[in-house]
C-alpha cells in the first residue's frame, strides 16, 4: 500500500428514509485500505446495498459523513464505479464503443480513448469480441466488459453489488478470479456485497457482516490466508463456518438467504 491512511472512512453513519419510521443504518463505522477487497455481508434487509449506494454518493447519511482520501463524499463522481447484476451494457454500442463510454467525458483524443478502452479490454481477455453487441455475448462476457468499462475509468473503488449472482457456477468462479487478480496488478480498491458466504471468504480481505433492523456492523473478520485460495482446505472451512456461525438460522427458509 502506498501510505498507511485510509482510502474510506466512514464514521457515524445513520440512514433513514422519509417513508420509514425506522433507520434502515445506524452507528456504522468503518474504514477501509488502498487495494483492500471488503465484503458487506448481510441476510436480505440489513442495509447492504444502502451501504454501497452511500459510499458511492448515491445517497446521502441522515447522519454521520463518508470521507474518500479525507475529503467528504456528497454526491457521486469519478471517484468510484458501481457494477450491478445488470450489467448495463448499452445494446446499439459494440463492447469498445461500451468500454469508451465512461471516457467520453474526458479530455482525450480519439485515439487515447480508444487506447485506453483496449488495454481493459485486453486485461479481460474480450480483444477478439471488439466489434461484438451485447446480444452476441454470454452472462459472463457481458460482466467482463462492464468490469474493463469501470476499470478504464480509473477509479479510486469499484462498488459491487451482487454482480454474478444470476452467473452459473462456472462463469462466477472465473470471474471471482478475474477480480482477484485485478486486485494485484491493478491496485483496486473492492467492496462488494453479497449473500455467498464461499464468496466472500474467497475474494475478501475483510468482511463486515451486518445485522438488520437496523443494519449494524456485528463483526469485522479479517481472512489472513493468501491468494487465489483453495475453498476445499482447512483455512478456508475455518472462516466458512466462522462467518455461518455468526448467523442465527431459526428456519430453512432463512438458510436460503445465503448461497451455503
Amino acid at each position: 500500500m502506498p501510505n498507511d491512511s485510509p482510502l474510506i472512512i466512514i464514521n457515524d453513519v445513520h440512514k433513514t428514509f422519509d417513508n420509514q419510521p425506522d433507520p434502515v443504518l445506524s452507528n456504522i463505522s468503518l474504514s477501509i485500505q488502498q487495494n483492500e477487497f471488503v465484503t458487506i455481508l448481510g441476510q436480505s434487509g440489513c442495509g447492504k446495498s444502502t451501504l454501497l449506494n452511500l459510499i458511492g454518493g448515491f445517497e446521502k447519511p441522515t447522519q454521520g459523513e463518508i470521507l474518500l482520501q479525507n475529503k467528504r463524499v456528497t454526491k457521486p463522481g469519478r471517484h468510484c464505479v458501481m457494477l450491478f447484476q445488470d450489467y448495463g451494457l448499452l445494446p446499439w454500442r459494440t463492447i469498445l464503443k461500451n468500454v469508451e463510454i465512461g471516457l467520453e467525458s474526458e479530455q482525450l483524443t480519439t485515439e487515447e480513448r480508444k487506447t485506453r478502452a483496449l488495454t481493459y479490454i485486453k486485461l479481460v481477455g474480450l480483444e477478439k469480441h471488439l466489434k461484438q453487441f451485447p446480444h452476441q455475448l454470454s452472462g459472463g462476457m457481458k460482466q467482463r466488459v462492464a468490469i474493463a468499462r469501470a476499470l478504464a475509468m480509473k477509479p479510486d473503488l469499484i462498488l459491487l453489488d451482487e454482480p454474478f449472482a444470476a452467473l452459473d457456477t462456472f462463469n462466477r468462479y472465473y470471474l471471482q478470479d478475474e477480480l482477484i487478480r485485478l486486485q494485484q496488478t491493478e491496485g483496486v480498491t473492492f467492496v462488494l456485497v453479497t449473500h455467498d458466504i464461499d464468496e466472500a471468504v474467497y475474494l475478501s480481505d475483510r468482511v463486515f457482516i451486518l445485522d438488520s433492523q437496523p443494519g449494524r456492523i456485528r463483526k469485522n473478520i479479517s481472512i489472513d490466508t493468501s491468494k487465489p485460495r483453495d475453498r476445499s482446505n482447512d483455512d478456508f472451512q475455518y472462516y466458512r463456518r466462522l462467518i455461518f456461525s455468526e448467523f442465527h438460522f431459526n428456519s430453512s427458509e432463512t438458510e436460503t438467504e445465503f448461497n451455503i
